[in-house]
């Protein structure tokens, strides 16, 4: 289908769709939609769709106001841990299960069933999972890992190392403390001796279970958190986990083995390292901090004083005066701006005026102590995704507003993208890039028709027959949407609608998908300018490229003249015959393929949400023992 041949003619259509797929200043809205349709646009269209006027009648059987919300965050709750049940492995001579067909006893078998009658009286607590492994290895498996004889052997002492170096991951060291046992001295008492070797047993296979979990799978669950996150579970069998260890001396090349195996985790790992060896930056300014023309704030000294100390020939000569007469105040003088623009400018931003959180970024850095949280919520994100990255591979960050594709460890794209505001946000999942559309249609979510076009709708019917919709019933058929009374619906609406291929159509000229229950894809759009923000959380949650053929060409294989030519030739779909994950992911601290981690602010507070949940898991595992 084609649609660019008479352009004269559609302009004015492509502008009303425009204006209706893209939406009007919440002011007027009712005004502007009627002067579209009475002929002429007199104001470039903002947003996308207009809001419910404030106060709009109730319908009748109408649902009124309903709205249809999005994805909630949740209060994290940690698995509660349980006390081991050693009775299972006390209340027989011989093994609870029918022994591991690998199973090969040594000479410390005898010691260890005696050992386990010990342990009816020891409070061990761990994961409920954990628990349940530890007492199905030893029933089938009735032998020391950990010890030799009457001491600890190598593995053990390798382990307890491993255990010990969790700070360099990221992770907690008290999680996995293990109280090592005294040296055994030939005057000490046997069966004491032994009792407190079979409970440092224990408590190390738990704990290094605890490790070997936390460092594949993270420490928290993801999808406990909030609707937003959407990861698969990455099993782990933790009995398995001790039949490697019993049958191994390379305890610690396994054991950090469970970590992601990734550049990026290691650089990440790099970065902690040298964050912890450093010194907190000499001025700290609030990150926050957001500050206009005459107003005032005590952190504006702070700024002045990072602008001084960095003043170039050029800069100083123009503006050192100023910069000296007010270096202590605390009111943002208008004489100020021009000094401010100056920086911004330098840093790449649009000389505003403004003080926000990236000019104060740009002036102060990050401090030390939010670096080392970023890059610790980054080690723990990343313990979500796929050990192995893939190659090729198409990454979105959100905080950086940027998707790249890899290949072969080069970044061969990058484009700025935009994602979802604040109040739709873009979810943190990874999955399969599957096809290319060229031209098209546009399926409305039933978010937006039910928040953002029902109250148009139910005043005006008709108004998407005339901008380029299409209306169809649950079979497939098409009805006008003047034939629909939407006034008789609230947030359950049995209509379908989509937006057919135009120049004005809200994917642009093209979409990437990779079928999630979220919806999410990256697509053209016609709000180009968008891309010239600095802050781009702007859409109802799908990521928007500034580079969309680009993108095309890479994920297909091909050249960008391939996409243009494609594109002549109206509505069309390819598929994707390369494995091609896409992560739409959410780093506030991320390393570009050089290793350098750059960091980012947080646009939907994420961080913080989960330094609560992680500190939720640590309240539960603080009291074990």
């Amino acid at each position: 289908m084609k649609f660019l041949g008479n352009k004269a003619a559609a302009v004015p259509l492509m502008a009303i769709t425009a204006t209706l797929a893209f939406g009007i200043p919440q002011a007027g809205a009712q005004g502007l939609f009627d002067m579209l349709f009475g002929g002429g646009v007199k104001h470039a269209p903002q947003g996308e769709f207009p809001q419910p006027p404030k106060n709009k009648p109730k319908v009748p059987g109408g649902g009124g106001s309903v709205r249809i919300s999005g994805p909630s965050y949740y209060t994290y709750k940690a698995d509660r841990l349980v006390r081991v049940d050693f009775s299972a492995l006390a209340a027989k001579p011989g093994p609870a299960v029918p022994q591991d067909a690998a199973f090969v006893p040594s000479v410390t078998v005898a010691a260890f069933r005696d050992a386990v009658a010990s342990l009816n009286d020891y409070e061990l607590y761990a994961e409920p999972d954990i628990a349940k492994a530890l007492i199905a290895y030893y029933s089938a498996n009735p032998d020391f890992i950990w010890v030799t004889g009457t001491s600890l052997n190598s593995r053990a002492q390798d382990a307890v190392r491993v255990l010990g170096e969790a700070s360099s991951y990221g992770l907690t060291p008290a999680d996995y403390t293990v109280e090592v046992p005294a040296v055994a001295t030939s005057t000490a008492d046997p069966n004491a001796q032994l009792k407190e070797l079979v409970r440092f047993e224990m408590a190390l296979s738990a704990r290094v279970l605890r490790y070997a979990h936390d460092a594949q799978d993270g420490r928290v669950e993801p999808n406990r958190m909030t609707g937003y996150y959407d990861f698969p579970a990455k099993p782990l069998d933790l009995q398995g986990v001790l039949k490697t260890l019993a049958h191994t001396q390379e305890v610690r090349t396994y054991l950090e083995s469970r970590h992601p195996q990734n550049a990026e985790y290691q650089a990440l790992r790099v970065e902690l390292e040298s964050l912890q060896a450093s010194a907190e930056n000499d001025i700290v300014v609030d990150p926050k901090l957001l500050l206009k023309p005459g107003e005032t704030s005590p952190e504006l000294p702070k700024l002045l004083t990072l602008i001084a100390r960095d003043l170039d020939d050029e800069t100083g000569g123009a503006y050192g005066e100023i910069l000296s007469r007010l270096a202590t105040s605390e009111v943002y003088d208008p004489e100020l701006i021009p000094i401010i623009k100056a920086v911004q400018q330098k840093a790449g931003m649009k000389g505003d005026g403004v003080i926000g959180p990236r000019t104060v970024a740009s002036l102060a850095g990050t401090s030390k102590a939010d670096k080392l949280l970023k890059v610790e919520v980054a080690l723990e994100e990343l313990r979500w995704l796929p050990s192995d990255l893939g190659s090729p591979r198409v990454f979105i960050n959100q905080p950086a507003f940027t998707a790249s594709y890899i290949d072969n460890g080069e970044e061969k794209l990058k484009t700025r993208v935009v994602v979802g505001r604040t109040t739709n946000q873009t979810a943190f999942f990874y999955d399969q890039i599957k096809q290319v559309d060229f031209h098209p249609y546009w399926g409305v979510p039933q978010s937006i028709i039910v928040n953002e076009m029902l109250p148009r709708l139910r005043n005006d019917p008709g108004y998407l027959d005339r901008a380029g919709y299409e209306v169809t019933d649950s079979q497939g058929n098409r009805i006008p949407s003047s034939a629909v009374d939407w006034g008789a619906y609230g947030a359950n609406i049995p209509y379908s609608v989509r937006q057919q291929p135009s120049e004005a159509n809200a994917l642009g000229e093209l979409k990437i998908l990779f079928p999630n229950k979220h919806a999410i894809y990256m697509h053209d759009t016609p709000q180009k300018s968008f891309f010239e923000r600095d802050m781009r959380a702007l859409s109802h949650g799908c990521v928007r490229l500034q580079d969309p053929r680009g993108m095309a060409a890479a994920v297909l294989g091909t050249s960008v003249d391939y996409i243009a030519e494609k594109l002549k030739h109206g509505h069309a779909t390819e598929n994707v015959t390369r494995n091609i994950p896409v992560y739409v992911a959410y780093f506030t601290a991320w390393p570009d393929l050089s290793g350098k981690v750059e960091y980012f602010d947080d646009v939907y507070d994420r961080d913080s949400r989960l330094k609560q949940a992680l500190d939720a898991t640590e309240a539960v595992r603080s009291p074990s023992s």
